[in-house]
């Protein structure tokens, strides 16, 4: 199935975090939290402002971002668990070196 997000929204698939601690303690799922670091799969055109014209995302597909806790909202597609979220919602793109 293909989606396509509209206006300012992004498609994000949420990447786990590992499973032990630095020190090796193996964290069980149930004391998990939701991770707040994902990808980026689909991206929006952005949103008009009031003049009418196109204002593109700052962010776009394959990019690595941190969100809120509790943002966007959950969908299953294909059986994956993804979130949709408003661009608003991410707090930045992750880049590593």
């Amino acid at each position: 199935m293909q989606f396509r997000p509209l206006q300012d929204r992004v498609l994000v698939r949420r990447i786990d975090e590992e499973e032990k601690t630095k020190g090796g303690i193996i964290i069980p799922d149930t004391a998990k939290e939701k991770p707040m670091e994902g990808e980026i799969l689909a991206a929006g055109p952005g949103t008009r402002g009031e003049d009418g014209r196109l204002h593109p995302l700052d962010v776009k597909v394959g990019d690595r971002v941190l969100f809120g806790k509790w943002a966007g909202t959950e969908i299953k597609i294909d059986g994956e668990e993804l979130v949709v979220m408003k661009e608003s919602d991410i707090m930045g793109v992750v880049e590593r070196s």
